[in-house]
């Protein structure tokens, strides 16, 4: 028979208080992770209905269907010449503000602060077709403007969702 002594039951109970101590921990880790990870997604969420909310303004909406719709331009020239910033200040501060905002759309879904497919699901057609107006516009600027960099995170969320978008409905590929 074993016999139990003082030192014994001293050794088995420091033992028991680290392993219950190292699983405690384990837990504690887990769900700070799981909380960290939530607190991250609420924000994400938040951040993007600041964004939506900004796109549904009544302002917005104007400013958008004037320069995507409504605004007719054969070519750069012709654009310059109607919209540009010498001869029609308001167009062109209407398109530089739009442009700024998809800019900055595109920056926050690059840096992961965003979830590209939140703006696809709600923002794809408005997207899409303001690159495909706008684009164009923006290659001739880079070239006679020496601005290698204009529009870049414009064109680059204009790419990301344009796949989504083609992706979950093939039949929109072009």
């Amino acid at each position: 028979m074993v016999e139990i002594t003082y030192p014994m039951v001293l050794s088995t109970i420091q033992t028991v208080g680290i392993l219950v101590g190292i699983i405690y921990y384990i837990m504690t880790l887990r769900n700070t992770r799981k909380n960290q990870q939530l607190q991250l997604e609420t924000r994400q969420a938040q951040l993007f209905m600041q964004i939506y909310d900004k796109f549904n303004d009544k302002e917005f909406v104007k400013d958008w269907t004037n320069f995507v719709l409504i605004q007719d331009f054969d070519n750069f020239q012709d654009y310059m010449d109607k919209y540009g910033f010498r001869n029609n200040i308001d167009a062109w501060s209407t398109r530089v503000s739009l442009s700024d905002y998809f800019e900055g759309i595109g920056v926050l879904i690059n840096r992961k602060l965003i979830d590209p497919t939140l703006v696809d699901d709600l923002m794809s057609v408005n997207v899409i077709r303001f690159w495909e107006k706008w684009g164009p516009i923006v290659e001739e600027y880079r070239k006679d403007f020496d601005l290698p960099q204009l529009g870049e995170w414009q064109e680059y969320l204009y790419n990301r969702i344009k796949s989504i978008s083609e992706e979950q409905h093939p039949e929109l590929k072009t």
